[in-house]
């Protein structure tokens, strides 16, 4: 990647189906929205439209604000669209790159540190099901997809078959540039984000490993079907 792909001003335009439609939602309001208010309007976890608002907040397209109490308690906290667009040009793939190249120069093990994060990350932004709700597989398959989708891939699950195995089509890698200089730390950390997602909706699967760019736009994701999640041991790391 040259010099001038790297300073290249992000291109707000292809923000993804779920975050321009969060700023189409606070275009259209009549004030500032609170995390609630957006959650219950798109459907979205209020740990998903938090990242939304704040990710639309850094690039200068939202504006937040704390909104003055007259009674006690916390300050609400809303965001509204700003009004001039972008304050500055952002440049977040080379912040990407800068900070993927410390990792994997500076880690002595920059896989299993990318893929921890993601396994914060991933249970942090996917809703838990009620207590002893118990998914099925291919519905645990299809919220993955969605978290996938939200983070910003196009992606298709395949068909499980008699063994339990399953496969998620992950197209268009939103750090695609960077994942082709260091796939080790950006493949890792999708790898554990998706572990972390399913841990967190007590799938009744694993994320054995994730193999990148199968094609130039498809990475894959392998997943086995568990009897008992509950029960089941750590997977074994997967291949990057």
């Amino acid at each position: 990647m040259d010099t001038e792909q790297l300073l290249a001003p992000e291109d707000t335009s292809q923000l993804g189906r779920s975050r321009a439609d969060v700023l189409d939602m606070l275009r259209a309001a009549d004030g500032p929205l609170g995390v609630r208010e957006v959650a219950q309007r798109t459907g979205l976890h209020p740990n998903t439209a938090r990242f939304h608002l704040e990710a639309l907040t850094e690039a200068g397209l939202a504006v937040r604000e704390t909104e003055e109490r007259e009674t006690p308690g916390r300050p609400r906290i809303g965001y509204r669209a700003a009004a001039d667009g972008p304050a500055g040009r952002r440049r977040y793939r080379l912040l990407a790159e800068m900070l993927t190249s410390l990792i994997a120069g500076t880690m002595p093990t920059p896989g299993k540190a990318a893929e921890d994060a993601g396994r914060e990350w991933g249970a942090y932004l996917t809703e838990q099901p009620p207590p002893y709700q118990k998914l099925p597989a291919e519905e645990a398959i299809a919220k993955l997809a969605a978290v996938m989708e939200e983070m910003g891939f196009s992606p298709q699950a395949g068909a499980g078959d008699v063994d339990g195995q399953f496969r998620l089509c992950l197209r268009q890698c939103p750090f695609r540039e960077v994942a082709e200089r260091h796939q080790d730390v950006i493949c890792s950390l999708h790898l554990g984000l998706m572990r972390g997602a399913l841990d967190r909706m007590r799938a009744p699967l694993t994320a054995d490993r994730l193999d990148p760019f199968v094609e130039p736009s498809l990475c894959i994701a392998s997943l086995t079907e568990q009897d008992d999640p509950d029960e089941r041991e750590p997977a074994a790391a997967g291949t990057r």
